[in-house]
């Protein structure tokens, strides 16, 4: 079957925003230029990767020429910024409009192949989630996904909208803008006001 036609721009805004993330984890844990470089390719190319291969589709990063180059350009936009200028919450936002991006583009992508809403909707969460995983585990910090805070249900709700609006007939561009401002702001809402899922607690005898 033909591969199908999805915006390039909305995989390569993605990337660059998980890139960025990596990039600052690095420069966080003042590693080189090397590394740096290293930890935005696999956050940037990470959950798209996992999500192509799955699909059984080719690996978007090695047949879009801009990919790499805007990777390491983020990479070299951190390595030569005064670090204060990424300091505080400014890591956790980025990740969050990655996150988001990342599982409307994987959601929308497994529907054009073909998937079914519901695995769509978990392969959505996959792609969103597993370039900040990938990223936290190389660096040898605890992963986002094991803090109580919001993160992994954020990138759900993206994931769910899109199913939600291409079975319900509307305009592609509407339904990725509408899931993407939905699970950016359910992960922003999570890092503004800490907000976090109930614990696990065993019940007592």
């Amino acid at each position: 079957m033909n591969p199908p036609v999805l915006p390039p721009l909305l995989d390569l805004a993605g990337t660059a925003v998980f890139a960025l993330t990596g990039a600052l984890l690095a420069a966080r844990l003042r590693q080189t230029f090397v590394t740096m470089a290293f930890f935005a390719l696999v956050t940037g190319v990470g959950g798209g990767s996992l999500r192509d291969m799955l699909l059984g589709a080719p690996a978007f990063w090695l047949h879009d020429p801009w990919v790499a180059p805007v990777i390491f350009g983020t990479a070299l936009v951190a390595w030569f910024t005064p670090r204060t200028w990424w300091e505080n919450e400014l890591l956790e936002w980025a990740d969050a409009a990655g996150l988001a991006a990342f599982a409307v583009l994987g959601t929308a992508k497994a529907l054009a192949y073909g998937v079914a809403p519901v695995p769509a909707a978990v392969l959505g969460v996959v792609t969103g989630c597993a370039g900040g995983v990938a990223r936290d585990v190389i660096a040898g910090v605890p992963s986002i996904i094991m803090r109580p805070e919001i993160y992994v249900t954020a990138a759900a709700l993206a994931a769910v909208l899109t199913v939600a609006g291409s079975l319900g007939g509307m305009p592609d561009a509407a339904t990725w803008a509408l899931a993407w401002v939905a699970g950016f702001g359910v992960r922003g809402a999570a890092i503004r006001w800490k907000l976090a899922l109930p614990a696990y607690r065993e019940a007592q005898d």
